[in-house]
């Protein structure tokens, strides 16, 4: 298959390298004239705008966008739509409200795939995982780059009709919220506690075998190991928060109580006075997103 990434960024590098990597052939487009250099080095072909990169798709286009949520899609779009028809396909693989995803998907002459994203910049090794809402037949015709991009073909999956990737992802993100958040209160008993304790053998012997391993616990390790501790001068400010408030907007409006996710939420915003939890929060934003840390 020839795909189109736009957006070149961490995830979209990403895109591009496993894309190339499993013989597909990738057109390139960035506003950011280095990142399309280091996708060209890649074994990419470049384009020099939208239109360009849509000329040279050709006949059937196969778009991936990864570009930030929001009026960055929206533009992409209004760009890319005088070259679309009914048998191309675009995919937003970024962190978009699903209720956006609804509106392109039935705006957008193109089929439109709304793609949930998760695995961060550990993804170039391991591959994504992927939440896909959108018409069956372009999931399908999608599936050989999806089974590159993500772990492999259980990496994957159409989870219903348009905005249902991006609605899975949101719940996804408000899970991981509150998983953050009982780490963290754990972690800082201990810290706090009674014992004077190794949290970094902690977090390993606990991720060997115990009913509360995952990759998150790995974080843990890995932030415990590298910052000590008592995570040096990680400071107590969490960022983010747009998809665990669109979680608990959500939650709201179908009457279902989401307390552990809202708590998570309050404690990110509430970022101001010194906690450990959040402390540590903000160290796992990092493991898992490379997200920038902020120190004191």
């Amino acid at each position: 298959m020839e795909l189109g990434v736009v957006g070149l960024g961490r995830m979209g590098q990403i895109v591009v390298e496993r894309t190339l990597a499993a013989g597909h052939d990738v057109v390139a487009f960035d506003i950011d004239e280095q990142a399309v250099e280091a996708a060209s080095d890649a074994g990419a072909e470049s384009a020099d705008s939208l239109l360009g990169l849509a000329d040279q798709l050709g006949a059937e286009k196969r778009v991936w966008l990864m570009v930030p949520a929001g009026d960055p899609v929206d533009a992409a779009l209004d760009e890319l739509e005088p070259s679309l028809d009914g048998e191309d396909i675009i995919v937003d693989g970024g962190n978009s409200h699903f209720e956006d995803s609804l509106r392109r998907a039935e705006k957008t002459s193109a089929a439109y795939l709304d793609c949930g994203t998760s695995g961060g910049p550990a993804g170039a090794e391991l591959g994504f995982s992927l939440m896909v809402g959108g018409s069956e037949w372009a999931y399908e015709e999608f599936t050989p780059v999806f089974d590159a991009v993500a772990t492999g073909p259980d990496g994957h999956g159409r989870m219903g009709p348009s905005g249902s990737g991006h609605y899975v992802k949101m719940v996804h993100n408000g899970v991981e919220y509150a998983l953050m958040q009982a780490y963290g209160e754990g972690f800082e008993l201990l810290h706090e506690g009674r014992y004077d304790l190794d949290l970094e053998a902690v977090a390993r012997t606990w991720n060997n075998g115990s009913v509360i391993r995952s990759w998150l616990l790995e974080l843990c390790e890995e932030a415990f190991r590298e910052e000590g501790t008592d995570l040096g001068d990680v400071a107590d400010h969490v960022a983010g928060g747009s998809t665990g408030t669109w979680t608990i907007q959500e939650g709201l409006e179908q009457d279902v109580p989401l307390p552990l996710i809202y708590q998570a939420l309050a404690e990110r915003f509430g970022s101001r006075t010194d906690r450990f939890s959040r402390r540590l929060a903000n160290r796992l934003r990092y493991g898992f997103g490379r997200h920038e840390v902020k120190r004191e």
